[in-house]
């Protein structure tokens, strides 16, 4: 990594907003005693509501509604009317920042998201502009403050990006992928074009993560949603090492703020993201929940001594396998009672924020969401 383009911090006031009252979630990221289970999941906001298909509809398109300030406003506060959710998240896209790089986002029915240009030569990096966050993705911090005012304290707000190593993925080919075919032979043919273009994004990463922050995000969370697609080595060079620096760097700007790293994919290599400054990290459905616990105070204890002085314990979030919601409201129950058991076999009370292994997809019925919500708070520590 060169970090030939330093981090700035970006120099904005934060606005003010009334104080929190639900904290269940922050106080679990510090590991500090929560009177039940937080809980929120991820794509919360989404298509399984009719409420917010119709918001989406009046909008036109999804880009139209992540960029309208207040229907991007409305439809993050939607599962919040109908469920007893512990966080409120950003709506917006993993895939905003490619976007202000002018390489054309747009989504095609039933295919996902897709670029009209990618990055696959020197020429396409070089012409790739430098953010300034504030200006390029404007639409999105006014959107965080919005969604802050119209929250009024009632939970927190997490901001959100995509790691460098997913955002370089669907840049360099053009859309989803499922062999990241010239992504990786980019990887093994050209390292130092593909460490040059991570640069770059970890740049707009951090100073991404920061601006919402300033304006309004009270935790953020970093989607690796591709992660898991490297092998091991390569999970911490092209990965890892990125999202590490991002994490340090959004720490020193902003000490008080949680950090969660979600890799999907990623549950065997928890000793590798547990040495960062995360606060927590994200599971997906493929690693128990007992066994992350251990491995993460194994390393805890591995790092102090490495390090010769007492490094912080790891909380972790997850991880309900997303199509459990699709089952009777009784094997729900059940999923979540065994989740619970394994995620606190330990003997930890605190340090744990239940959510789904990945986003809530959109033929869910909204009741087993309900459930599922439920289901957390009812479970006694």
């Amino acid at each position: 990594m060169s970090g030939s383009e330093p981090m700035s911090p970006v120099n904005k006031s934060k606005p003010k907003f009334a104080p929190l009252v639900n904290d269940r979630l922050l106080r679990a990221l510090r590991f500090e005693p929560v009177d039940t289970t937080p809980v929120w999941m991820m794509r919360q906001a989404g298509r399984y509501l009719p409420e917010y298909k119709a918001t989406r509809a009046e909008a036109g398109d999804f880009l139209s509604l992540c960029k309208d300030t207040a229907r991007a406003t409305e439809v993050t506060l939607q599962p919040l009317r109908r469920f007893d959710l512990d966080a409120a998240i950003l709506f917006s896209d993993i895939l905003t920042i490619p976007d202000a790089m002018g390489l054309g986002l747009y989504f095609e029915p039933g295919e996902g998201p897709k670029f009209k240009y990618t990055v696959r030569k020197q020429s396409d990096l070089e012409q790739l502009p430098v953010l300034d966050v504030n200006d390029s993705l404007d639409y999105v911090m006014r959107a965080v403050t919005s969604i802050r005012k119209e929250l009024n304290g009632k939970v927190p707000l997490f901001g959100f990006s995509g790691s460098p190593w997913t955002l370089a993925t669907y840049m360099i080919e053009g859309g989803s992928s499922k062999d990241y075919r010239h992504t990786k032979g980019l990887l093994y043919s050209k390292p130092d074009f593909l460490h040059q273009l991570l640069d770059k994004l970890a740049v707009a990463v951090t100073d991404y993560l920061d601006a919402q922050i300033v304006a309004g995000a009270q935790v953020v969370q970093i989607f690796d949603s591709w992660g898991g697609a490297l092998g091991h080595r390569q999970f911490v060079e092209f990965s890892h090492a990125y999202n590490k620096r991002i994490v340090a760097e959004l720490k020193q700007r902003h000490p008080e703020v949680p950090v969660v790293l979600f890799t999907k994919g990623g549950g065997l290599w928890l000793d590798v993201q547990a040495d960062s400054a995360a606060d927590g990290l994200g599971l997906d459905w493929t690693m128990p929940l007992d066994r992350a616990r251990q491995v993460l105070t194994e390393q805890q204890r591995n790092l102090t001594k490495k390090y010769k002085k007492l490094q912080g314990s790891k909380a972790v979030q997850g991880n309900l396998d997303p199509a459990t919601l699709y089952g009777s409201p009784e094997s729900i129950r059940q999923a979540v009672k065994l989740m619970l058991d394994d995620a606190y076999a330990t003997g930890d009370k605190t340090g744990y924020v239940a959510n789904l292994g990945h986003g809530i997809t959109q033929w869910v019925n909204p009741d087993n969401a309900k459930v599922f919500v439920d289901a957390v708070h009812e479970y006694r520590l």
